[in-house]
């Protein structure tokens, strides 16, 4: 700031800072973000920064910024370097400052996974999001008693029969919000809730895991991470016995379709049909199982309740194509083509809801969601 008010030509532009942001990727850096905007509009002249690793430790990304900038007839200074980005050979130096600071980020980042595997393997997780019934205090997760009575509600709901849908609807009913503070529930977190093994005290760790240190990315842990459950992690909200239960019910709700009598009854075991997809999709809305069927020349799988009973049985549930199922569990599970044997190994089941799929995995809690394209 000094250095601005002793040079009576300059104007004082602005702080831009981030705190707490990384610095290997731009991403998420309202500060950085917003001086490249105003050096866009030409409201900046010459900017003064602390080292080429406060900008970016991203090699090529603080090379493209430098760059960007002097298109524009900007320079940027950095103090102790002592470099200023017009220097014709300060790119040179600019990469090899730059690779120093992305090889510290990237032994950082090993580190900090080191240390966090450690603690898996010991049982120890304290980074937890806030969700329904929890708060996060002191690294340790407290019971929300208020919170804790919707749990109970949710999961009473569905063990006296009602599905995702209904308590849905009886949560809106009773203006109970979710634990964001929407009045509006959504059919796929009721799902997640009664399966989330955090709401009997326990807790499986690293779901998910960073691929790429350099730009953030986390994926799904399917195998490619070892995973930790520990049992009486925290308090429980629903007991043991109760929360199996409404795993068994999940399980067995997957065979049922609603007969003439409004009525859900089993439609089989399991594995009775001749095809395999037939035992895997579940009507997210009234829990029936789909069924195959021929139109138009393609094949085709519907809801068991809606064929009976029509819109009035079931009006929520979408047509799938079978090559459309087919070509997504090739993607997200086989890695590629569709494989029955790879698909019977892996998925317990796929809920399918008006405008989405959900692929439950055997392994864990891992489940995939896909978007169902507007037919």
């Amino acid at each position: 700031m000094n250095q601005i008010l002793n040079h009576p030509d300059w104007v004082f532009a602005g702080i831009f800072y981030d705190f707490g942001k990384s610095g290997l990727r731009k991403r998420g850096r309202t500060g950085l973000e917003k001086i490249l905007k105003q050096a866009q509009a030409g409201e900046v002249d010459y900017i003064l920064t602390k080292s080429v690793s406060r900008v970016s430790r991203d090699t090529l990304e603080i090379l493209n910024i430098v760059r960007y900038l002097k298109e524009r007839g900007i320079s940027m200074y950095f103090e102790n370097e002592k470099q200023d980005s017009m220097n014709p050979e300060v790119e040179a130096y600019i990469t090899l400052a730059g690779a120093v600071a992305q090889e510290e980020s990237r032994n950082m980042g090993e580190n900090m996974q080191w240390t966090v595997t450690r603690k898996f393997e010991q049982g120890i997780f304290a980074n937890y999001k806030a969700f329904m019934g929890y708060r996060c205090v002191n690294g340790e997760l407290e019971i929300v008693p208020e919170q804790a009575e919707v749990v109970k509600n949710i999961f009473d709901l569905y063990l006296a029969g009602n599905t995702f849908a209904q308590i849905k609807r009886e949560l809106e009913k009773q203006k109970i919000k979710t634990a964001t503070g929407k009045e509006i529930w959504d059919v796929t977190s009721i799902q997640k809730m009664l399966k989330n093994e955090k709401y009997k005290g326990d807790a499986l760790l690293q779901k998910t895991f960073t691929e790429d240190y350099l730009h953030g990315i986390r994926k799904k842990n399917t195998g490619q991470r070892a995973k930790y459950y520990v049992k009486g992690s925290h308090p429980e909200i629903i007991s043991p016995e109760i929360f199996d239960k409404v795993q068994e019910e999940m399980f067995q709700r997957a065979r049922l379709i609603v007969d003439e009598n409004g009525k859900q009854v089993n439609s089989g075991n399991r594995y009775s049909s001749k095809y395999l997809i037939s035992n895997l999709l579940v009507c997210g809305n009234c829990g029936a199982g789909f069924r195959r069927r021929t139109e138009r020349g393609k094949t085709v799988w519907r809801c068991g309740t809606r064929m009976e009973k029509g819109k009035d049985g079931c009006g929520h549930s979408p047509t799938l194509q079978d090559q459309w199922v087919k070509d997504i569990l090739g993607e997200k599970v086989c890695d590629g083509a569709y494989d029955e044997n790879i698909v019977r190994k892996k998925v317990k089941r796929i809920d399918i809801y008006k405008n989405q799929i959900i692929i439950c995995l055997r392994e864990g809690d891992e489940y995939y969601i896909c978007q169902l394209l507007p037919s």
